[in-house]
């Protein structure tokens, strides 16, 4: 999950970085706050999209992960029914 605490790490970063940048701006509170409401709803969209994103990321690696253990999963049993075949002719 190496990728979700990136993405977590530079959405918290961006998101402080949004927050000082307009506390500190030379504004009256009213357009302070309105900036403020305004950055809030910017980073919460762009963390819904980023998070949808990995949400439908994992979902297809699990996809071709249990796609990949199904076909392991067939090969195996070819193997075993190969061996068991090989064992009864040699025993016959």
């Amino acid at each position: 999950m190496n990728a979700g605490k990136l993405l977590a790490g530079v959405l918290l970063g961006a998101a402080a970085g949004a927050v000082l940048g307009v506390l500190f701006a030379p504004d009256k509170g009213t357009e302070t706050r309105r900036k403020l409401s305004e950055k809030g709803n910017d980073l919460k969209s762009k963390f819904k999209s980023k998070m949808n994103e990995l949400v439908d990321d994992m979902a297809s690696q699990y996809e071709e992960g249990k796609d990949e253990a199904g076909k392991l999963l067939d090969s195996g049993k070819e193997k075993v029914n190969a061996f068991k075949n090989e064992a009864k002719h040699a025993l016959s």
